[in-house]
């Protein structure tokens, strides 16, 4: 399960944050985990539990996940379109020329902290 390995990433970047910016409890995470990221956000949701039981700073603390759909410019009928996979054809002309420019990001939005 790489969600477990991705997480406590998360928790190291958390553990980084509070010793440079002096905070020294986290109450909630935003994460936002795009469609096409290849993270299961329940996955993390378990695996985020997992890692910050015992932590002090981060054992109370509540993840919010953001999940912004895929976009894809397709190249025939040269729109930006909502994609729900890779490798779908294009909702709008049916063509299979799609660049991904969205939906792929994994990332940390917005802390708040104490």
């Amino acid at each position: 399960m790489h969600e477990m390995a991705l997480t406590n990433g998360i928790l190291q970047i958390l553990q980084e944050q509070a010793r440079s910016q002096g905070f020294s409890r986290v109450r909630t995470v935003w994460l936002e985990i795009g469609a096409l990221s290849s993270a299961e956000p329940e996955a993390m949701r378990f695996c985020f539990d997992a890692v910050c039981k015992g932590d002090p700073l981060t054992e109370t603390a509540v993840l919010e996940i953001v999940r912004p759909a895929g976009e894809a410019w397709c190249m025939d009928c040269c729109e930006v379109v909502e994609i729900a996979a890779r490798h779908q054809p294009c909702p709008r002309c049916d063509g299979h020329k799609l660049q991904v420019t969205g939906g792929e990001q994994l990332r940390v939005k917005e802390l708040e902290v104490e």
